[in-house]
């Protein structure tokens, strides 16, 4: 019989240089953690420590006037947005919230997890990735040394490189602390554009043209019939067929323009009724946080690849697998959901890796995700790298060990 595993709730950084001293010295696991909203992500593996941060929460500094907030790595982020709310401001990359697609209630995702993450939605086409908005942090490496890289103004860009490397390392690096931003003005206006009926072919073309036309375009997605018949916006779902969105932001003056210069490169499709601001951010929230494949057991796939790619890939895997999907970014993304088969791998990424994309398994079973990779195997010179970086931080592979990689390729 297994032992029960510990739990930390780290309120200081030297409590958790000592956790993974601890570790070091004994050679045990630590899974890192905020609110676990995506813990089921990766590689399954067995911690001897969880290491919890939701409590070191709060947030340091705001300064609206230099777009720049630091907080505290457990930091709800319905917390964050609230404050940036209050002064007009957001996150500009849009992060999505990936606990309604493992069966838990919104809202409960943390700052430091959705950097470890590099956890970004909709907007992303137009703002860039969380990684683009990370300014610096403070963390304590695999070695149980605490420091700092980057710096709380947009222009000190002391370390950013660093920053860059630490998002999207699911915590395999480094336990994060603090976290600076850069925040962004909210356009005073919002509204989506709809266009019925559109097969997938040509509502990616369409997205293609709207995304190059003089228009502030923030969101681009296609649902095909399926998919748009569980949206929770009426005007998607009443008539039954695919709906293509087009969302456009501004200042009021902007939005007619904006609207006209869509619908002059759209020659040939006709535009619906646009969506207010209200049925707007309802449907971006859906789509961005993959509601549509929330409350079932399939895989679910994140696809990423060449837009115009995007249609004849989904094909090529539908010649093998049973699947249903949708797609972002202007057709550079896309959800894909299938039967819990281990197989589904092989395909999916021999049809994405044909078109220089890769694919990245966000949820299955545990049996499924201990046999496969569910990140996007590097080639050799790069995955030589990565085991060269995971080295330097954390020579001992105490942190999330074998959570992207197996362990025995994390320590080759």
């Amino acid at each position: 019989m297994s032992e029960p595993v510990t739990r930390l709730e780290a309120l200081t950084t030297r409590e958790i240089e000592d956790a993974i001293g601890w570790a070091n010295a004994g050679g045990k696991a630590i899974a890192v953690e905020g609110a676990a909203t995506k813990a089921a992500i990766g590689r399954p593996f067995a911690p001897d420590l969880v290491l919890s941060l939701a409590k070191l929460s709060g947030v340091v500094s705001y300064e609206p006037t230099e777009l720049v907030l630091t907080a505290q790595a457990g930091t709800p982020l319905t917390e964050i947005e609230a404050l940036l709310a209050q002064h007009g401001q957001r996150l500009a990359f849009e992060p999505m919230d990936y606990a309604p697609l493992f069966g838990a209630p919104a809202g409960r995702a943390t700052l430091g997890g959705i950097i470890a993450g590099n956890v970004s939605g909709p907007r992303r086409i137009k703002v860039g990735a969380a990684r683009d908005h990370f300014l610096g942090f403070a963390g304590v490496s695999g070695r149980g040394e605490a420091f700092k890289a980057g710096g709380k103004v947009v222009k000190n860009v002391t370390g950013y490189d660093l920053s860059k490397l630490v998002a999207g390392s699911w915590g395999t690096l480094a336990v994060l602390t603090e976290v600076t931003l850069k925040v962004l003005p909210t356009p005073p206006e919002a509204a989506t554009l709809l266009i019925a009926g559109a097969p997938d072919d040509a509502a990616v073309r369409a997205l293609s043209a709207a995304l190059n036309a003089p228009a502030e375009v923030t969101g681009a997605a296609h649902l095909p019939a399926s998919v748009a018949a569980r949206a929770p916006v009426a005007a998607v779902t009443e008539g039954g067929c695919a709906i293509t969105a087009i969302r456009i932001e501004g200042v009021g003056p902007s939005m007619t323009p904006s609207a006209f210069a869509i619908a002059g490169a759209l020659p040939g499709l006709t535009l619906l009724d646009p969506l207010n601001a209200e049925d707007s951010a309802r449907l971006w929230r859906w789509i961005g946080n993959v509601e549509a494949f929330a409350g079932d057991a399939r895989q679910v796939w994140k696809l990423s690849l060449p837009p115009m790619a995007a249609p004849g890939v989904v094909e090529a895997v539908r010649e093998t697998i049973d699947c249903e999907v949708f797609y972002d970014w202007g057709g550079g993304l896309i959800w894909l959901a299938c039967g819990d088969d281990p197989g589904a791998a092989s395909v999916i990424r021999a049809a994405v890796t044909r078109h220089g994309g890769h694919a990245t398994l966000i949820r299955a079973q545990p049996l499924v995700r201990g046999v496969i990779d569910t990140f996007h195997p590097e080639p050799a010179p790069l995955a030589a790298l990565s085991r060269r970086v995971k080295a330097s931080f954390d020579p001992k592979a105490v942190l999330n060990p074998g959570r992207m990689w197996p362990l025995a390729a994390t320590r080759a």
